[in-house]
């Protein structure tokens, strides 16, 4: 076996979900914690849900404060990772979002976007970026990792005026590609997961029952995606059955973009 081709269990895998104590975090974290993983809490400012994970999986979780923009406090959280729990991180879940609210009516339209409003959004593939740049020594060493990096279905279907939003995550999902290309050789995948509207995280809270019944409509399933069920998908991408699998952007959302 070569180093390039080692996979490991998610049994053996420990695990960092940025924005994990919230939301599709939260979902995120609990499905990896379920599946038997040890499992990196981060957030901001939503510590009383990080800890109380924290103390419900005592041993397989950690609960660690850091603002993934800032270089330094990511590398503070990795060594804090790595220090509990003698392993470095080998899969990373770049699921943590800038402040943004799901509401079509309360969103910049394309006559009043502003350069502020792309780079707020743009803020987060930076805080992705440093992500992956800090478990990339962690991997490599290992011969193994997992970056899976949480994406939209609006790159195919830009039904609402998220164009702050939906224009950084298309500059993710270009750094997907690009990455996956050059860590494949580290052994490390890297793939993006791209949701629609779920019902009901902490940014589609504000969305109107009538869109969420819209959208419902025009799905194969003719329901709403769940967090826990875009979560699932995350566990596919992390597991030994992924192992050939890098580079690619996997749409959730019900069959909603079958393209």
């Amino acid at each position: 076996m070569t180093t390039s081709s080692i996979s490991l269990p998610i049994t053996d895998q420990l695990v960092l979900v940025t924005g994990g104590a919230r939301g599709l975090g939260t979902s995120l974290v609990r499905a990896f914690l379920r599946e038997g993983a040890r499992v990196v809490i981060n957030y901001v400012s939503s510590e009383d849900a990080a800890r109380s994970i924290e103390a419900e999986f005592p041993g397989r979780a950690l609960a660690v404060r850091a603002d993934v923009r800032d270089r330094s406090q990511v590398d503070a959280m990795f060594a804090a990772a790595a220090e509990h729990f003698g392993s470095p991180v080998t899969t990373v879940v770049n699921n943590a979002l800038p402040e943004f609210s799901f509401n079509g009516d309360a969103r910049p339209h394309a006559h009043d976007l502003t350069w502020e409003n792309l780079t707020q959004q743009f803020s987060g593939v930076h805080g992705s970026v440093n992500v992956i740049q800090a478990a990339m020594p962690g991997m490599r060493a290992a011969g193994f990792g997992r970056v899976i990096n949480v994406g939209t279905n609006l790159f195919q279907n830009p039904v609402v005026p998220y164009h702050d939003y939906t224009a950084a995550k298309a500059a993710m999902l270009s750094l997907t590609r690009t990455f996956a290309h050059d860590l494949g050789q580290d052994g490390i995948t890297v793939n993006m997961i791209s949701g629609g509207l779920l019902r009901t995280t902490d940014a589609s809270s504000a969305t109107p029952d009538e869109v969420f019944e819209l959208i419902a409509a025009g799905t194969p399933l003719r329901r709403v995606t769940t967090p826990d069920e875009f979560a699932d998908a995350a566990l596919f991408f992390a597991s030994p059955w992924s192992r050939a699998v890098t580079g690619q952007n996997l749409v959730v959302d019900g069959g909603l973009v079958n393209n």
